[in-house]
């Protein structure tokens, strides 16, 4: 577009209008033909990865601020992933978003600005997982001495797991399970987090065996390589994994994060398999010289308690000495036996002839009848005791019968007396509240007699008609 021509009073002349889309247009091509290749270093902000794929993150240094794009594409091919504060080298153009009036950098490579700014990344999350307490000694995990089940996080691709079961089938042949993963890239970290959470989640005695012990491994590379193992994101499977781990990543010189959350760290892949089993051939050497010298021991102990025994032996007297004395005793009472048999016989005898004298006819009879004579005294005064009883009994309550007998009415009717009762049966004591025409009953000594009071009963009493009023003449 041409300048603008103004009049002398600064005044717009007839110029040529554009709309906002045709300025916007030739702003983007000028930008873009100005800046089709640029090389930009900066810092990351504000760093934001879109549903699509896409990211979008910010450029900036001491003084400005640089939007930036990374599509999909390009994004998918880091071998890190964009944080902010990271120092980055980009390359790219420069081309405009019309929309919102701004321009950007649409970033067709992204490289760290040198090792140095990735440690210092590196050092920063170390510090952070370190106060939380993932490296902490006490949480690692004692590894198996010899594991049934051996799974490993790794590439399926590539030396490291030929070199892994190559080891392992030289050392002592185990069951091995293999969860490919990627090992760089956008997406690794994901895969490999995903795929140690996988093995924890497998079921005790289920169809897939659960492993004994886990093996994470990758091959040698630079940091940028190695970065996916620095990731919080791995870092945090391997320190919630219930199943002992042992990181093997990258040469002996290389160091991630996850080697000091692993309950092991092995330089070396193939070093992983040779701490995860033992030699067999050696275990076989060593439980045969175990079994050797176990045997051995045991020889030497009955050997030593042979001789203590025969030392001990030694310090005993003779069988014949122990057993002297109580032999000539035994002989002495061997002589004293017969007689004391004939006496205790004897005397025995003598007691069973004093209680056969006891037991004569005769002197039974004379018992039992002299039992029966005291059984018949002890009957009649028993007979005796019971009579006086009654009797005294009798007498006890004779006494107030013939004192109630004596009071009782019925001894005053004997003498000629009698007693007038009501229609209810209750005794009447006065005459003169008895109406005429009442029936009584009377009772004398040999019964009752019904009668009735002699006499009409008085007549009620009729109202007097009332009288009509009578009227006046008035």
């Amino acid at each position: 577009m041409s300048d603008y021509p103004y009049s002398s009073n600064n005044s717009p002349t007839n110029a040529q209008e554009y709309s906002v889309t045709e300025v916007s247009l030739a702003l983007k091509r000028t930008v873009e033909d100005q800046f089709g290749y640029v090389r930009i270093r900066g810092e990351i902000s504000g760093s934001k990865r879109a549903a699509s794929g896409h990211v979008y993150l910010a450029l900036k240094d001491d003084k400005s601020v640089l939007d930036g794009v990374m599509w999909k594409g390009v994004a998918g091919k880091l071998t890190f992933r964009p944080e902010d504060g990271l120092e980055v080298v980009v390359t790219g153009k420069l081309t405009t978003y019309p929309g919102r009036s701004k321009y950007q950098i649409v970033i067709d490579k992204m490289e760290v600005a040198g090792e140095g700014a990735l440690m210092a990344l590196l050092e920063k999350r170390k510090k952070e997982l370190a106060a939380e307490g993932l490296f902490d000694p006490a949480r690692k995990l004692l590894i198996p001495y010899l594991p049934k089940v051996i799974g490993v996080v790794t590439s399926p691709t590539g030396s490291v797991i030929r070199d892994i079961l190559h080891r392992l089938s030289d050392r002592f042949p185990r069951h091995v399970l293999v969860w490919p993963v990627l090992v760089q890239g956008e997406g690794a970290q994901t895969q490999i987090a995903e795929a140690i959470d996988g093995f924890n989640a497998l079921e005790e005695g289920g169809e897939i065996p659960k492993p004994d012990v886990l093996i994470v491994a990758r091959g040698g590379g630079s940091l940028e390589d190695l970065w996916c193992f620095n990731e919080e994101e791995v870092v945090r499977a391997v320190s919630r994994s219930d199943i002992p781990l042992i990181s093997a990543v990258g040469h002996e010189t290389d160091t991630t994060l996850i080697d000091y959350v692993a309950d092991l760290r092995a330089p070396t892949p193939t070093a992983a398999a040779e701490k995860a089993v033992p030699v067999r051939a050696d275990l076989i050497y060593t439980v045969r010289d175990l079994d050797t010298r176990h045997e051995k021991a045991i020889r030497r102990r009955i050997n030593e308690l042979n001789e203590r025994v025969e030392g001990l032996g030694r310090g005993l007297p003779k069988p014949s000495e122990l057993l002297g004395l109580a032999s000539q005793r035994f002989d002495e009472m061997s002589d004293r036996l017969p007689r004391a048999l004939k006496v205790g016989v004897e005397r025995q005898s003598m007691r069973l002839d004093g209680i056969g004298r006891m037991l004569r006819p005769e002197s039974i009879i004379s018992d039992m009848k002299r039992k029966d004579d005291q059984l018949n005294v002890l009957e009649e005064r028993m007979n005796r005791a019971i009579e006086n009883r009654i009797g005294a009994k009798r007498s006890e309550y004779e006494s107030p019968a013939r004192l109630l007998e004596s009071l009782s009415y019925h001894r005053v009717l004997e003498r000629g007396f009698a007693v007038i009762r009501d229609e209810k049966g209750k005794a009447i004591s006065e005459g003169k509240g008895i109406a005429k025409g009442a029936a009584l009953g009377v009772e004398f000594r040999d019964g009752v007699v019904d009668v009735v009071r002699a006499g009409k009963p008085a007549p009620k009493k009729k109202k007097q008609a009332e009288k009509p009023e009578q009227g006046t003449l008035l």
